[in-house]
């Protein structure tokens, strides 16, 4: 069960990754990245593997995007 939320949490996060790498839209990784925080808390307390790893997939782009965009040094 938390790994079906955790996939939730995930997809609703990289729904949201997606229009983030429209020029003037990178903000919107600051609400992404503690969003796939949560569905990557989710994955770690369930047995399944795949919620985790689609977590740690948005985090890592989300936070490349910032670093790209100049909101992370």
């Amino acid at each position: 069960m938390l790994n079906l939320l955790s996939l939730i949490v995930g997809a609703v996060a990289l729904l949201l990754a997606i229009p983030a790498f429209i020029p003037l839209l990178g903000w919107l990784n600051w609400v992404v990245v503690p969003l796939a925080l949560l569905g990557l808390g989710l994955g770690v307390a369930s047995r399944s593997r795949s919620g985790r790893n689609l977590n740690l997939v948005v985090i890592i782009v989300a936070i490349l995007r910032l670093m790209l965009g100049g909101g992370i040094f």
